[in-house]
């Protein structure tokens, strides 16, 4: 039987384990359960009839603000303020789950040779693809939740010495070698050879495949780098034209964004007009910006503040 595509539901795990009581989510981003602490697996079921009772959220939070995540975190996707870089963690620790499948695919399909694929691929790396295609993707990192000390089964070791734990758990992780992967021009690529200098970096493209200008400008959020938009203060306004015509209003000011789709709102100090499907075959590295713009199917009314504004969004 054919499926309905405009009746296929994305469903959100983690806020809908916090509406049930299962927990409340932590810096980390992950639920923390009260006894299991972040050590648990959600999955939900969709149901279609009324039901007698409902589930509650728990009226506080098991997250003990240690910040061991922050520190652990190989990539700096967890700020200390609580923010999270989503496209930091997801290029990392996802790298070998279907959004970098493709890419690895034409890494593949680019090599001359066995010897420039080495080059390209390292052998730990090419490892990783075959583990993920036999069995199933393995995370890059999740210390997140490998240090977490909360939940009432978990918590004891932390409280007892908490200098020990540091030592046996935390530690092991920052002084692991291992490959790095990060997108060119991000956060991360500053960040992470000062943190962990024992740490290789390997630069990637970044998995998230976008099908359409509302995509683009739904998802800016999560490619978002902070730190190249510090004391930055911008409006800019997109209109898309050619196949998909849409416009769409971003805001930048001092690392704090905002997206606005579908309208022009505010003064604008930068105005982009693109070509849709151009803008598109950019994102996916079909095209080059430099060739888009001589075309003229990129036109940024200032070629300065168009590249300060990209800063903040590497792919």
């Amino acid at each position: 039987m054919e499926m309905d595509q405009a009746r296929i539901m994305m469903v959100q795990h983690k806020p809908v384990a916090v509406e049930a009581g299962l927990g409340r989510m932590g810096i980390h981003r992950n639920i923390i359960h009260p006894k299991f602490g972040s050590f648990i697996l959600l999955g939900t079921i969709l149901l279609a009839d009324e039901i007698d009772a409902y589930d509650q959220p728990i009226d506080y939070n098991p997250c003990l603000e240690c910040r061991l995540c922050v520190g652990a975190c190989p990539v700096g996707a967890i700020k200390h303020d609580g923010y999270f870089d989503f496209q930091t963690c997801f290029t990392h620790n996802y790298h070998d789950f279907l959004g970098n499948f493709t890419k690895w695919v034409e890494e593949v399909a680019d090599s001359r040779d066995a010897k420039d694929y080495r080059s390209r691929v390292s052998p730990s790396e090419t490892q990783s693809i075959w583990q993920s295609l036999s069995f199933k993707p393995g995370y890059k990192a999740a210390y997140c939740v490998s240090v977490c000390p909360a939940g009432e089964d978990v918590i004891g070791p932390y409280l007892d010495d908490r200098v020990s734990y540091v030592n046996d758990v935390v530690k092991p992780l920052l002084e692991k070698e291992e490959t790095l992967f990060v997108i060119p021009g991000s956060d991360a690529e500053e960040s992470a050879p000062r943190r962990f200098p024992n740490k290789t970096i390997r630069h990637v493209r970044a998995g998230r495949p976008i099908g359409s200008v509302q995509a683009y400008l739904f998802t800016l959020r999560l490619g978002f780098q902070r730190g190249k938009a510090k004391k930055l203060d911008l409006v800019t306004h997109w209109t898309f034209t050619g196949k998909t015509p849409f416009q769409g209003t971003v805001r930048i000011n001092d690392k704090i964004l905002d997206v606005t789709p579908g309208t022009h709102a505010g003064d604008a100090r930068l105005s982009i007009t693109a070509d849709s499907e151009a803008w598109l075959r950019v994102l996916s590295r079909d095209l080059e910006l430099a060739e888009a713009i001589e075309s003229r199917l990129i036109v940024p009314s200032d070629a300065d503040l168009f590249a300060a504004y990209m800063r903040c969004f590497p792919f």
